[in-house]
């Protein structure tokens, strides 16, 4: 992605929360996170973030959505004794959320995976967030999400994030962007 890319998508994000009514210092919308995830496809396979805090304890950030976009499957590992991988609830704020887990598939997921990712995505237990609903997953959970037709913003709170210890099932998958 380069820089006017980057920028686009987070003046779009920007406004997706402005729709939804969560305020942003200028600063925060400044500095919403952009991941396409390395593979070019971002309004596929992508995510925006807004980190509000994330310590040696905890982390709370926002997750915009833009519509059908996908979080592909990832966990969420031990790192070391303080670090014993991510716990994460996800409380989804506007729109419509597929969380997908280890589990019974859904006989009919509504997730729709785009041509030449499917082999990348191996849990199907499907869990449906609406606003209001949210779902706590124990760290090391393969997981993944893809947002309804509307988008969605979806809320995460953890304990600290170390986004680049994350293991993709996707070996492609780069979660920190690289912008030209």
């Amino acid at each position: 992605m380069n820089k006017e890319d980057v920028e686009k998508i987070r003046k779009r994000a920007a406004a997706v929360m402005e729709e939804a009514g969560i305020v942003l210092r200028p600063e925060e919308a400044a500095e919403i996170e952009v991941s396409d995830f390395g593979l070019g496809d971002i309004l596929n396979v992508g995510l925006q973030v807004v980190v509000y805090v994330n310590t040696g304890g905890y982390c709370a950030k926002d997750i915009i959505l833009f519509p059908r976009q996908i979080c592909p499957e990832h966990r969420h590992p031990p790192v070391d004794e303080r670090n014993r991988g991510k716990q994460e609830t996800f409380r989804c704020r506007r729109g419509e959320v597929y969380l997908y887990i280890p589990g019974e598939p859904a006989a009919k997921p509504n997730a729709v995976i785009p041509e030449g990712y499917r082999k990348d995505f191996t849990v199907w237990r499907e869990i449906v967030l609406k606003p209001g609903d949210q779902h706590t997953l124990a760290p090391n959970t393969l997981h993944w999400f893809q947002a309804g037709d509307e988008g969605a913003v979806l809320s995460e709170f953890s304990s600290t994030s170390t986004d680049e210890n994350d293991i993709w099932t996707d070996a492609r998958m780069r979660r920190l962007p690289e912008i030209d």
